[in-house]
Order: C-alpha cells, then structure tokens, then sequence
C-alpha cells in the first residue's frame, strides 16, 4: 500500500540508487514504480473479481487515492473496465466449474 522508496531499496540491496533501478529493470523488464504498480493492479483485480471488494473499495485497500485514476489505469493494464474484467472473469470461473 505505501509507496516504494527507491532509496531504501537500494541501500538495502548495497546500490546506488541508479544502479539499483538499472539492475532492477534488466532483471525484470520494469522500473521498480511499474512493478509496484502492477503488482496492486493484480491485487486489485484479485480482491474486486473474488473477495468481493467493491472497485473503489479494492482501490484504496491497495494504495490508490483517486478512484478515477484506478479506473483509468486498471482499464489500460487489463483492457476493459474493473467491472467489465469482473464480469468476465467470473463468467470464465463459472465454466471451468
């Protein structure tokens, strides 16, 4: 939920701060801030699709304070709309059933 600190990151792993993002971004293929990103995206859609979260709900529980910027960034990352996604992981849930 809280945000990264690259700083801290990097005296921890014994780096330099802009050595530590390089090391990071080749080992993973992202900057620390759009793994972190990424990762409450996943969390997001997890809470919203199968702990029945409500978006804005699921928003806030993994750091994000605006909900229209959730939205917009959720939309973008998976391709259609948390409640959309919902829909159709659920119906895809249901079929493997």
């Amino acid at each position: 939920m809280r945000p990264i600190d690259i700083g801290e990151m990097a005296s921890r792993a014994g780096m330099a701060i802009n050595t530590f993002h390089h090391q990071f971004k080749r080992a993973t293929g992202l900057s620390p801030i759009q793994s972190q990103k990424q990762l409450r995206l996943l969390e997001a859609r997890n809470l919203i699709a199968f702990e029945g979260y409500s978006v804005a709900g699921a928003a806030y529980e993994v750091g994000y304070q605006s909900p229209s910027q959730f939205n917009r960034e959720y939309s973008r990352f998976f391709g259609l709309s948390p409640a959309r996604d919902t829909e159709e992981l659920r119906r895809i849930e249901r079929v493997r059933d």
